[in-house]
């Protein structure tokens, strides 16, 4: 089959987004194919001034206060709306500047649609909840209830990996709970955020009440953290800039996705037709760079053969290269560096005794998926996040032994176990310490409706429209003495 051409109309605007108007700066940074390493366009750098302006101008929209629910509602749908009509721009985008495959780069925006129309349906759904004072003796006269108002300016931090609707996961459910938003997106992937905020402002979200700073989080993000007007961060990343951004949030509030080693559980009796093309999706999906990409994959020794065989096909058949030939599942890492780190934790791994039945081989920033056994407690495929496409097999004999594996790591952000054992599935979802515990499915299943978040040191927090948006407001008490 024959590559698939992208032309340059899925180019976005290169500069910042303040007020509506794109604002361009003498700081200039590239964007690379992250196939080819070639430049596709220079992006102006936000400065420390046009920070501190859009901050100002976002306190002072929700100041004035957003439009009504349902108008909000009205422009989040039109946005999914636009999305649909502007596809191959946003294909093409996240193909060039993220290496996604078109099957991934299709995906990514079929789940942004509907992150819009769950946030659109939730705009006018946001209520409080009413005060039972029927509890408190002699106070069963009052009336009481809560309500929900915006926090203020939002500030949205956004990875590589899901340059489009883990932003929208955050800007999408903070406008519609009338709150502005600062959106500051990865410098990896800076071009699908400018073409998404044309389409929110097509779509009718006021200008004021969206900006668009692009640059490096060590200047961009360091000054987005002493503005005091911002009264929320929302922030996907590493465990490490987590810390940083809650040590300077100080009393203002904050979500946080951060780090993962996500492990599957697979027992004896598992409909293995069903769920290794499951396992062998959430492993090596997005070139594995998915905070849930399965790492540490536990199987039931009687098994562990079978299932190890199977995933090696698996494997096997997924072609790694050109993001753009329809052939492709493995596209690139974000960065050559990246994938020479990869290679070089597999050799080590295999210096420690490890054998990789497969995969493994790099060239340039694209590795093929690897499958590994044998890797000991200390190698870094095992206990650091790896964000590639490989994992590691080990068997297990007692189920608690799997759990307490899966437990053994500092995060704790979604895991997943199959069995047909009611009581083996009941015991993983009291005893796994993970946000989400899956049964009979991976740890990086996802629906876009459900709350989200992790534990320990993978963060604090739902995203989830629903969710997030009470995240995202103040809720206040009212009540009435007759």
């Amino acid at each position: 089959m024959a590559k698939i051409t992208f032309h340059n109309e899925w180019l976005a605007a290169t500069g910042c987004l303040i007020d509506g108007q794109w604002i361009s700066s003498p700081v200039q940074f590239a964007v690379l194919d992250k196939f080819s390493g070639q430049k596709v366009a220079e992006v102006a750098a936000a400065d420390r001034d046009m920070v501190a302006r859009a901050v100002r101008t976002a306190k002072e929209a929700v100041d004035r206060g957003a439009p009504p629910p349902h108008e909000r509602g009205v422009a989040l749908r039109e946005a999914g709306r636009l999305l649909e009509k502007h596809r191959a721009r946003f294909v093409g985008a996240m193909v060039a500047e993220a290496g996604f495959v078109v099957s991934d780069a299709n995906g990514e925006v079929d789940r942004a649609i509907i992150t819009l129309n769950l946030s659109a349906e939730e705009a006018t759904r946001l209520t409080g909840d009413m005060v039972p004072f029927a509890a408190s003796p002699g106070a069963h006269n009052r009336i009481g209830f809560t309500m929900r108002f915006p926090i203020g300016v939002v500030c949205a931090i956004t990875p590589f990996n899901s340059p489009l609707n883990t932003v929208l996961h955050k800007v999408a459910p903070a406008y519609a709970a009338g709150n502005s938003v600062v959106l500051k997106p990865s410098a990896y992937t800076p071009l699908t955020a400018a073409l998404l905020a044309e389409v929110l402002l097509e779509a009718g979200m006021p200008p004021a009440f969206l900006a668009v700073l692009q640059g490096e989080g060590d200047t961009v993000g360091t000054w987005l953290l002493q503005e005091q007007d911002v009264a929320f961060y929302t922030f996907t990343g590493s465990t490490r800039v987590g810390r940083i951004i809650q040590q300077s949030a100080g009393l203002r509030r904050t979500q946080m996705e951060l780090g993962s080693i996500a492990s599957t559980i697979v027992c004896a009796g598992t409909d293995l037709d069903r769920a290794i093309p499951k396992i062998a999706n959430a492993t090596f999906r997005k070139a594995g760079q998915v905070c849930t990409s399965v790492q540490r994959l536990y199987v039931e020794r009687r098994i562990a053969g079978e299932v190890a065989e199977r995933l090696v096909e698996c494997a096997g058949g997924l072609a790694a290269g050109d993001p753009r030939d329809p052939a492709t599942r493995i596209g690139p890492l974000i960065t050559e560096a990246a994938a020479i780190r990869a290679e070089s934790w597999l050799r080590d791994a295999r210096a420690q005794g490890a054998k990789v039945l497969c995969g493994g081989r790099r060239e340039q920033s694209v590795l093929t998926p690897a499958v590994l056994v044998d890797v000991p407690d200390e190698g870094d495929v095992w206990c650091r996040e790896a964000f590639a496409p490989l994992a590691s097999i080990r068997p297990f004999d007692d189920f608690d032994e799997a759990i307490a594996g899966a437990n053994s790591t500092p995060f704790g952000l979604s895991a997943g176990v199959f069995s047909k054992d009611i009581d083996q599935c009941l015991k993983a979802a009291r005893s796994l310490r993970f946000g989400t515990i899956q049964i009979n499915e991976t740890s990086s299943a996802r629906s876009d409706v459900m709350p989200f978040g992790g534990v320990k040191d993978s963060g604090f927090g739902k995203e989830g429209p629903w969710h997030a948006m009470r995240e995202m407001t103040e809720e206040r008490l009212i009540t009435f003495n007759p």
